[in-house]
């Protein structure tokens, strides 16, 4: 077989060698498509990883979940099996499948593109080790590595050393003016390039502060009424009441909620410990009563997922930075583990490991907006609007304002003064011509 399969997987030819291989192996014809939907199911559970990369163990994952499914019957598992053992054994012949030595250790995934030249994927190389290096969050890193990809490919016939600081003014008006984008993609796209010239490559720009600026529209953030959080609330369903009830009771991201670990839910000081916040900064926030015994049953939950995991001997998580390293005994530790875990195990796209990772972002989103729709709410909301309501009511219940700012985390207290114009009803000594009318 090639030596990377990842690129042919969809091909029409690649599966009909597989149904090929089906038939020869007595496979009945009729059984053959579900087959070929049970690799396809790996294929997308396994990533953008070359099927040659592939390990026993994420096989074994992929039917493990599968198993936990109650939607799965027992012969639809038993037919998946068969299908990938066909898949790596007749037709990849992979070594592991057929009994022989391991294949090649598996490669850390590179960050190029092919449109760019050799010398540009060079330069996002280096500008990925270096933000590795400096501990930059994994978003983060996706962000700038993107944004410094369009910026190069913006150039593709120039060599990066004859870019400088004209080349960022043009790019960064380019992004105003034609491209329309939001006052703060316009400043991420600047921080990404400063953090390419300055830092990666050291490479001091001149002044280019004279380009367009996209226009920073004047917002009021959404804000609930205390009936409509309580209405929102009464609509979800666990584990999303809770995670919403820390949005709200303890005014977190929604990022910080699902990414809590288990070691920083402090019952003893009815708080709990952000860390590694937004800007990179840890923070304590309140641990609201209501939530302590709905906490203290999501942690047992998570523990004994955990344990079943630790079995099936992949019960390791994620850990930030090199902690892995200093206390290699800590992914496997019940207190680094997530509060809210996914419901299934997934393959690592950096290392390859088999992890539990925390709960879907996406799945929250999707739950609050069904609620809201399902409760009649006019407003646009989102998990987000939940921390701009704990922000206002505070601020309505008398809070002072550098308290709120602690709690949310802000660097700067003049971010936080946006909750005092929800606050600032115009008019109120003023009644409505309207409602002088007679009759």
């Amino acid at each position: 077989m090639s030596k990377s399969v990842r690129g042919t997987e969809l091909n029409a030819r690649f599966w009909q060698n597989y149904e090929n291989c089906l038939i020869k192996n007595s496979i009945k014809p009729g059984h053959i498509r579900w087959y070929i939907g049970w690799c396809q199911q790996f294929i997308q559970f396994f990533g953008q990883r070359p099927l040659s990369q592939c390990q026993p163990e994420h096989v074994s994952a992929f039917l493990d979940n599968l198993q936990d499914n109650p939607a799965i019957e027992d012969w639809q598992w038993s037919q998946a099996r068969v299908a990938l053992w066909h898949l790596f054994k007749d037709q990849l012949k992979i070594p592991w499948a057929v009994g022989k030595a391991n294949p090649r250790p598996i490669e850390k995934k590179k960050v190029s593109s092919d449109s760019l030249s050799t010398g540009h994927q060079k330069v996002l190389q280096k500008m990925r080790r270096t933000l590795i290096g400096r501990q930059y969050a994994k978003r983060t890193q996706a962000a700038y590595l993107d944004w410094a990809t369009r910026f190069l490919t913006y150039f593709p016939n120039r060599k990066f050393s004859e870019l400088n600081e004209n080349s960022v003014m043009a790019f960064l008006t380019h992004l105003a003016e034609e491209v329309n984008v939001a006052v703060n993609t316009q400043k991420q796209a600047l921080n990404a390039l400063v953090f390419l010239f300055n830092i990666s490559e050291e490479r001091e720009l001149g002044d280019f502060s004279d380009f367009s600026r996209a226009r920073k529209p004047i917002k009021v953030p959404v804000v609930l009424a205390r009936e409509e959080v309580s209405t929102l609330l009464d609509g979800l369903n666990p584990p999303h009441l809770l995670i919403c009830h820390l949005l709200y009771g303890a005014g977190l991201r929604l990022m910080e909620a699902i990414r809590l670990r288990i070691k920083d839910v402090d019952f003893a000081n009815n708080q709990i410990l952000v860390r590694d916040g937004k800007g990179r900064k840890d923070r304590v926030a309140i641990l609201p009563t209501l939530c302590v015994a709905p906490l203290r049953e999501q942690i047992v939950a998570a523990r004994r997922l955990h344990s079943e995991d630790l079995k099936r001997c992949y019960g390791e998580v994620w850990l930030p930075t090199a902690l892995h390293k200093k206390y290699p005994d800590s992914a496997s530790d019940w207190r680094w583990q997530y509060v809210f875990p996914a419901t299934k195990v997934s393959v690592d796209p950096e290392s390859g490991k088999i992890r539990r990772h925390h709960y879907a972002e996406t799945s929250v989103q999707h739950a609050v907006r069904s609620a809201a729709r399902k409760c009649g709410l006019s407003k646009r909301v989102t998990p987000h609007t939940l921390r701009h309501s704990f922000a206002t009511h505070l601020l309505e219940s008398g809070s002072d304002i550098r308290t709120v700012q602690e709690l949310l985390g802000h660097s700067d207290v003049s971010t936080t003064m946006i909750y005092t114009h929800v606050l600032n009803k115009p008019g109120l000594a003023v009644k409505s011509p309207v409602d002088q009318l007679d009759g």
